[in-house]
């Protein structure tokens, strides 16, 4: 049901070309899923999604848990079915928000940190911040998370076994496992805790699914792909163990999650990717900054997701090959130009830079979803136009051109 084959690899680099049969599509790697939160890409409609080049949408278990529900969205079909989308679907664990209810809750931190200029990354800088911060809207402890609802403030309890059994009840083609995702000041001490934890939970995950599978009644476990997630933070021991511990357990592919230093996250992934199984695919979970993207698909990762694109798109910040613009700006009033020139997205074949900026300007939904689509297919063929590189030639020329455009103004 599931295959992955390397077409090519990228020189003497761990990046390569690829396809991944899945029940619902065979998706060319690199690629870059595009996140459907609520089972929705929020602001476009599935055939508007399609028409971004789009091959993979990402749902979030946490979210659909709470609402409308994993058994309403059985009782709907599953998850194609209930958002009518009939391609390739992830969802993601609910681990992340283990990360963004707890540690980052309140803190305006974000799982990719940046060093000011000069500065050095010091052990004492951030003393074990678990205590004080995990109490916040999640608890963690060794059995699961108890955390309370964003939208009534009831409590509720994941495990690895509770999510595995409602990513199962959603029915999305590739799934992972219960992880702990931890801020990027957590101290060392309290990364290689939850790095042990999370390797712990995710032998619990494939157990549960041996039970799920060995059930006659849920078919559906023998139609899903499992992915184990390796953690470590910022040290490459702990990664490096991570990814041997995870690349030896009996997962169909890997996602690479957890918290990274901006300026080292290509060396991150690399110390990942070269001890994971090379016959497996691997996730790169929530990354979406072009430079970031480059880095990823050089040193071996096949898919990527972020909620960036639309999530800009909705504030006015659309992507070009110069860089990012704001649509909103006074100067694009009267631009009767196109957002990029060299773009095929449905917005730019359709609308100018004064339209878009008007509808802002206006407050019209139509400003969101012209906005989205060409943000998202301009990543998602970003992400192609280095697939093509890697088979056809000339990729470090692509990347050099393009971050060279992409970022000369910053």
């Amino acid at each position: 049901m599931f295959s992955f084959t390397v077409e090519k690899q990228l020189g003497n680099k761990l990046g390569r070309a690829a396809k991944y049969e899945t029940p619902h599509g065979v998706i060319e790697t690199p690629a870059f899923v595009t996140v459907g939160t609520k089972a929705t890409v929020k602001a476009l409609t599935p055939e508007q999604v399609a028409g971004t080049g789009t091959q993979v949408v990402l749902a979030n278990t946490y979210h659909l848990y709470l609402e409308p529900g994993e058994k309403t969205i059985k009782l709907g079909g599953g998850l194609h079915k209930f958002m009518n989308w009939p391609g390739p679907t992830m969802t993601d664990s609910g681990g992340f928000q283990v990360f963004s209810l707890g540690a980052a809750y309140g803190e305006n931190i974000s799982k990719v940190s940046k060093l000011e200029k000069g500065e050095v990354r010091k052990e004492e800088d951030h003393p074990l911040p678990e205590k004080s911060l995990h109490e916040k809207l999640s608890k963690i402890d060794e059995d699961g998370v108890t955390f309370k609802s964003v939208i009534d403030g009831s409590t509720h309890r994941f495990t690895p076994e509770k999510s595995i059994e409602i990513q199962h009840d959603i029915g999305a083609d590739i799934i992972f496992a219960f992880d702990e995702c931890t801020s990027p000041k957590a101290s060392r001490e309290y990364q290689e805790e939850a790095m042990e934890r999370t390797h712990r939970w995710a032998a619990r995950c494939l157990e549960k699914r041996r039970e799920l599978k060995v059930e006659s009644e849920n078919l559906k476990a023998e139609e899903q792909a499992l992915f184990g997630i390796v953690q470590g933070g910022r040290f490459d021991d702990l990664r490096k163990k991570s990814a041997k511990t995870i690349g030896e357990m009996n997962f169909d592919g890997f996602g690479i999650g957890g918290s990274f230093d901006k300026e080292d996250i290509e060396t991150a992934i690399l110390w990942v990717n070269a001890l994971l199984p090379e016959e497996k695919p691997r996730h790169l979970l929530g990354i979406g900054e072009p430079i970031d993207l480059f880095g990823a698909v050089e040193n071996g990762c096949d898919f990527f997701d972020c909620v960036a694109p639309t999530r800009m798109a909705r504030n006015g910040t659309l992507h070009t090959k110069n860089g990012r613009i704001n649509i909103t700006n006074a100067k694009f009033v009267r631009d009767l130009g196109k957002v990029d020139d060299d773009c095929e997205c449905y917005t730019c074949k359709n609308y100018t830079k004064s339209y878009i900026a008007h509808l802002f300007r206006a407050e019209e939904m139509l400003a969101s979803t012209l906005s989205s689509i060409h943000n998202v297919h301009f990543i998602v063929s970003l992400v192609h136009k280095m697939r093509q590189c890697i088979l056809n030639g000339g990729f470090s020329e692509f990347r050099d051109d393009f971050l060279g455009r992409y970022y000369a103004k910053r």
